[in-house]
């Protein structure tokens, strides 16, 4: 029992220690910037904040802006999660696995391709540019969330009795009748938690706002990189992280709450039983209205982001990505792009290594626990995904710059801060799995003499390893996109593919773009390579959002 405990406080220790060095102390270091930037506690400070007419503007789009994308995803997106829960058609599960690509491409691949999509030389009749407007922004927006919608409602409506329906339309009730009093209501909770995540992610949007707002938007994200990078303010950029914080942290208790309610006790069926194929014209329609959406929607984008890394001034060529391996220590991008890409490779097979590390002894610990204790670690765990990407970078920033953790100049924080964002999913993959091994079986190799860390390699491991694999391609997959925390600390001969884009966009001339377009292509291959390896590996609903 004695050496049971303490094997249980060990899995406990190292991802605490690891949650309390790189996550709660720079925190903790971002408030104590924002309340008391000369040493002394000023409460003012959030006040003038407050006060500012700009920031004020700043933080209320970022609240409206968020609620406006999160309708305008729901609305879009559950027609597909409807055609896509109940309707078997050929190719439905190739489908489902490109609906989750837009979700993990990165941010600034999304906005590249949006900008070459709504800008004067994309393909929208009559020359629109729609850069730099609230339009590009909620468009993007719905393009990186539709998954979250078809996947969290999807999940759910995939598994309900299709005989509630049908006896509602036999007693008389039409198809909208039907589905505002009978599945409505039994879909609320899923609607409810898909909602809460969109507007999560786009309250705390930065890559899409950065690069589509332009100077003419700004939601808090951008307006704390600014107040950084650009400004110096160092004091500001922590107070608007607090109120950040504060927001996010509001809304992840309201998110709490939501998921504990209860809603109808359901005799759930099983995803085929459920499903089955079109039959009438306006089934076979509503079919091929969806799919056809989604391929205007979610593949535009990306088809209009491949052609404009093929065109160049002498018509289509790969002239953009042979320039790629062009060193120009002459210029500011004096690291050359295929150097990113080894960089991005490198820092995501570390983040993914920590993060399976970090992440598989927090699973562990919370498949082999129960109670408040489990509850609140299990929280702690989460914490970094409802918090900022920009505030993770900010808090490295300010608070790992002394010794003995003075880790500001080292490359070893892009992985760090990439494995941290990437925990919360691996916990979540795993944890599932290694709660349903049967403890008898880890009794049993007990018995018969094995240590336990034999019967964890000869038990535990070949069971979890499937869902490891699927946790690893997520953290793979988050590390080589992520721009937010890394803009901050990436050092400028180590930058990643997304700083690479970022650089090019922000250089004039067609060259530059067009090598930001073929660069964001790579890295959009790359990432869509390990979600369809997730698709392919997951067990039942492992990696559902």
């Amino acid at each position: 029992m004695l050496r049971r405990r303490a094997g249980r406080a060990l899995l406990y220790a190292g991802p605490l220690a690891f949650l309390a060095v790189f996550f709660v102390y720079p925190l903790l270091s971002i408030l104590d910037l924002g309340l008391r930037p000369d040493g002394n506690l000023q409460l003012g400070v959030l006040a003038d904040v407050l006060a500012d007419p700009d920031l004020r503007e700043v933080a209320w789009f970022t609240l409206w802006q968020a609620a406006l994308s999160t309708v305008l995803t729901v609305v879009v997106a559950l027609p597909g999660a409807y055609v896509l829960a109940r309707f078997r058609f050929p190719g439905r599960r190739f489908v489902r696995a490109l609906v989750t690509v837009p979700f993990v491409l990165p941010t600034l691949v999304v906005a590249s391709a949006f900008l070459a999509l709504l800008g004067p030389r994309g393909p929208l009749p009559g020359s629109v540019d729609l850069r730099h407007t609230l339009w590009a922004i909620l468009i993007a927006h719905v393009f990186f969330n539709y998954a979250v919608v078809v996947r969290t409602v999807g999940g759910l409506w995939s598994h309900l009795d299709p005989a509630l329906e049908d006896a509602a339309r036999t007693m008389g009730a039409g198809r909208w009748r039907t589905f505002a009093t009978v599945t409505l209501p039994l879909l609320r909770p899923a609607i409810a938690a898909a909602a809460a995540i969109v507007f999560l992610f786009t309250l705390t949007s930065f890559g899409v706002v950065l690069v589509l707002g332009g100077p003419t938007y700004a939601t808090l994200e951008v307006e704390i990189y600014r107040q950084t990078a650009v400004f110096l303010d160092l004091p500001v950029a922590a107070a608007l992280a607090v109120l950040q914080l504060v927001a996010v942290g509001a809304l992840l208790v309201v998110g709490a709450r939501i998921a504990e309610r209860r809603g109808a006790e359901l005799e759930l069926r099983p995803m085929e039983e459920a499903s089955r194929a079109p039959r009438t014209p306006g089934e076979r329609a509503l079919v091929a209205g969806n799919l056809a959406l989604m391929a205007v929607l979610l593949g535009t984008p990306l088809a209009v982001l491949v052609e404009r890394s093929l065109s160049t001034a002498g018509g289509y060529s790969l002239d953009f990505y042979r320039a790629l391996s062009e060193s120009r220590r002459g210029s500011t991008l004096f690291v050359a792009p295929t150097e990113a890409v080894a960089n991005s490779l490198v820092f995501a097979t570390v983040a993914t290594v920590i993060a399976l590390v970090v992440g598989g002894l927090a699973a562990a610990a919370l498949a082999s626990g129960r109670g408040r204790t489990t509850r609140s670690f299990d929280a702690l765990l989460m914490l970094p995904l409802g918090t900022s990407a920009v505030t993770i970078g900010f808090g490295f920033l300010v608070a790992l710059d002394s010794p003995p953790l003075d880790l500001r100049a080292s490359p070893v924080l892009v992985p760090i801060a990439h494995a941290l964002v990437a925990i919360p999913f691996v916990v979540r993959t795993m944890t599932p799995v290694l709660r349903a091994i049967s403890t008898r079986l880890r009794e049993a190799a007990a018995v018969l003499g094995a240590s336990p860390l034999r019967a964890w390699r000869e038990v535990d491991l070949p069971i979890v390893a499937r869902a490891a694999l699927v946790a690893a391609g997520f953290a793979f997959a988050i590390s080589l996109g992520e721009f937010g925390a890394t803009v901050f600390i990436a050092r400028a001969d180590y930058p990643t593919v997304p700083i690479a884009i970022f650089r090019f966009l922000g250089q004039p001339g067609l060259a530059n773009f067009g090598q930001a377009m073929a660069l964001s292509v790579i890295l959009m291959a790359l990432t869509a390579v390990a979600v369809l390896a997730i698709e392919r590996l997951r067990v039942g609903q492992l990696g559902e959002f």
